[in-house]
């Protein structure tokens, strides 16, 4: 399906678990970045998976940001801006992802790190993160998208402290603006992450899609349009097998059991 020197793939009951492998700091050169959005796009069309999680294999570390090496090499800038292109074009993959991708985070997550995480549509943490987009002490500004989705995410003014000063979140902090969903041990990081990613996996591919689509379109429209988009999703998934499954077991009082049809 997928073959990746800095990725690597596990399938079980529908979640798809991505691990990423780069020594030592998961730095996010041109060729990661590809790895990365080969491996959710291939996970995207593959049959068996419902939902991926984004994890680190990588010791006390998520991502540290992009590949400052590979980034000093470069003097031309068309080729600078095709790197920050590249980044944003494999973070708006992640976030279009017709696939939940949930990110369970440990270690340092900064940078293009937490850029990666803010495109993932549920953010898991262990106690032991720390949060930062620190490209303002390089005399630089976020690139992949930092900018826009932390502002979305915390709100303007929160985002505009924190990307000029570069300053680090810790996990409770992160939790308490919005940044992420929950904060678990750093021993039931994995377990909680497949916990979730386990119970959405159980409901009906139809509608999670639908779910997600309502979602992500509608987040910078007017509510009015907004409401618009809700109608058309709710009306793709109207005949479905599972909708009328879900009701009818509703009605008898009993789990569904959904085909994803």
């Amino acid at each position: 399906m997928f073959d990746s020197q800095n990725i690597s793939i596990g399938i079980e009951e529908g979640v798809a678990f991505l691990k990423l492998n780069r020594a030592p700091v998961n730095a996010l050169s041109r060729d990661f970045l590809d790895e990365i959005e080969k491996a959710i796009l291939a996970l995207g069309a593959e049959p068996k998976v419902k939902v991926i999680v984004i994890a680190s294999s990588i010791q006390n570390v998520f991502i540290a940001g992009v590949d400052l090496k590979e980034m000093s090499q470069l003097t031309d800038p068309k080729d600078i801006l095709g790197v920050i292109e590249k980044g944003q074009r494999v973070f708006n993959t992640i976030e279009n992802s017709q696939k939940p991708v949930i990110a369970a985070i440990h270690g340092v997550c900064v940078g293009g790190g937490q850029e990666l995480v803010m495109a993932c549509h549920i953010r898991i943490a262990s106690d032991r993160t720390g949060f930062a987009q620190p490209e303002i002490t390089l005399g630089i500004i976020p690139g992949f998208g930092g900018s826009q989705r932390l502002a979305r995410i915390v709100g303007a003014s929160k985002a505009a402290e924190l990307i000029l000063t570069g300053d680090v979140v810790k996990p409770q902090e992160a939790l308490r603006i919005g940044l992420i969903n929950c904060v678990v041990s750093d021993g039931a990081l994995l377990k909680t992450a497949k916990e979730m990613a386990r119970k959405i996996a159980s409901r009906g591919l139809p509608a999670i899609q639908a779910s997600l689509r309502a979602i992500t379109r509608g987040l910078d429209v007017p509510l009015e349009q907004g409401l618009k988009i809700e109608a058309e999703e709710f009306k793709s998934i109207l005949g479905t097998h599972d909708m009328k499954e879900g009701i009818r077991a509703f009605i008898e009082k009993r789990q569904p059991r959904f085909t994803d049809s």
